[in-house]
């Protein structure tokens, strides 16, 4: 299972929301640039990032703190939040970014997720999965629409999609485990490389995942209020 130390990006600086509320936000670093430089001389092999303001914006607000993580780091980098173009794929690859995640987008327009496909290709375009209660949440976890969060995952796979962050909202930022239940439903339902995301407290949370077979898990504030210590993780799931 793959670790994904996540940076999530507010106004240039590193934070954590809590169930994907906005105003409900803990700032943890000014320099996400030296957040992600920690977490890879901690062992990480990957990092996830969200720009959160360009997820509700609907375009890339944080871009000089993207730039900044990208000269400072020397490991893959995956990243969402306010992708909805094929240019807009284009200029993050330029970048030097490893995955691009589209959520709203996938959503909204299917065949345009075929189209990414066919342009880029499996191993570089991943889709994000939010939820509530099962249920597709979209344009920042704002809106939730009448969609089945494991329907959509099928309707991507027909696309050609390998790769899906799946986050139940509920469950972020709280620290109180994973919802293993959908997860594991997620998993069994679609055969897709499943990333774990939201609730992850404890290596026992990692552990868990882990049995489920899902392919990675995207590990937020337990790792900024040290609850799992990064490298002792990375040596337990990936090495």
């Amino acid at each position: 299972m793959r670790l994904y130390p996540a940076i999530d990006i507010k106004n240039g600086q590193c934070v954590r929301l809590r169930q994907g509320r906005f105003q409900d936000v803990d700032v943890y670093s000014h320099s996400p640039a030296k957040v992600a430089r920690s977490w890879e001389e901690q062992g990480a092999s990957i990092i996830h990032i969200v720009d959160l303001d360009g997820a509700l914006a609907g375009h890339s607000v944080n871009e000089e703190a993207i730039k900044e993580i990208i000269r400072e780091i020397n490991i893959p980098i995956q990243i969402g939040g306010g992708i909805r173009t094929m240019q807009d794929i284009e200029t993050r690859l330029a970048l030097g970014i490893s995955r691009i995640i589209i959520g709203t987008k996938a959503v909204e327009n299917p065949q345009f997720i075929k189209e990414v496909i066919a342009n880029f290709g499996e191993e570089r375009i991943v889709v994000g999965i939010d939820a509530k209660n099962g249920m597709v949440a979209v344009e920042g976890w704002e809106k939730v629409c009448n969609c089945n969060a494991v329907d959509l995952a099928l309707t991507m796979k027909d696309a050609g999609v390998k790769y899906i962050v799946y986050t139940d909202i509920m469950k972020d930022g709280m620290l109180m485990g994973p919802n293993f239940e959908y997860t594991k439903e997620m998993v069994e339902s679609t055969g897709l490389q499943i990333i774990a995301s939201g609730g992850v407290s404890s290596m026992q949370d990692l552990a868990a995942l882990s049995a489920l077979h899902v392919e990675g898990a995207i590990i937020g504030k337990a790792l900024y209020e040290n609850r799992i210590d990064l490298r002792s993780a990375v040596t337990l799931f990936e090495v």
